[in-house]
């Protein structure tokens, strides 16, 4: 069984706690987590981008010339795509960038990036995340008291406003709850901060 230790906000160990291995000691499959980020990113791409073909560009109504005699290439139309002002072959078009993926590798995408957070001691869990106060100021010396750097992701098992309103003017710091956690955000930070409370709602999602 894997174990590691509980600390208080103040950097003492409280006590050791014990994780599912099913979930954070599992051999991991860098596949599964590619999949799961490219799903995530793919899904927030807005799709808009447009450009017009030569029957959506204005103008071009009229034969520019005579088919034949004039001695120059023959044209149908000033809007064609080797016009200037003419319109785009083979431009993009509103499309939708979403795909989807089975609800197993969805799953085995989360436990893996679970499991890389533990292998490589990036998981802090601490007993509470509740702040005193919502200053900035407070938070950084939390934030010394534990030792953190880099990106840091907090997962929280409820709403624990003033840790958001504490960090939300700092660039490197993201708070969700536990119900929240996805692969994108555990991958993309150098240290992920639990309360024990939020490991216990993961644990139950994932089991």
């Amino acid at each position: 069984m894997t174990k590691i230790k509980i600390k208080s906000i103040t950097n003492e160990v409280a006590r050791d706690l014990t994780l599912n291995d099913s979930i954070w000691n599992i051999e991991v499959n860098d596949t599964a987590i590619k999949k799961a980020i490219a799903l995530q990113l793919a899904a927030t791409r807005q799709g808009t981008a447009k450009t017009k073909t030569r029957a959506e560009v204005s103008g071009g109504g009229r034969k520019p010339w005579k088919q034949k005699g004039t001695g120059r290439a023959r044209q149908g139309s000033t809007r064609a795509v080797q016009w200037r002002g003419g319109g785009i072959a083979f431009g993009v078009t509103p499309r939708d960038y979403t795909f989807k993926i089975n609800k197993k590798i969805r799953v085995l995408a989360l436990k893996s990036a679970l499991a890389t957070k533990v292998n490589n001691k990036e998981l802090v869990v601490v007993d509470s995340l509740n702040l005193d106060s919502l200053k900035t100021k407070d938070f950084t010396n939390l934030n010394k008291t534990l030792g953190l750097k880099g990106k840091i992701l907090f997962v929280t098992a409820d709403d624990c406003e003033n840790l958001y309103m504490a960090t939300r003017n700092i660039a490197q710091v993201n708070v969700i709850l536990a119900q929240e956690i996805n692969v994108y955000d555990i991958i993309n930070c150098d240290t992920m901060v639990c309360d024990e409370a939020a490991i216990k709602v993961i644990e139950e999602a994932l089991i």
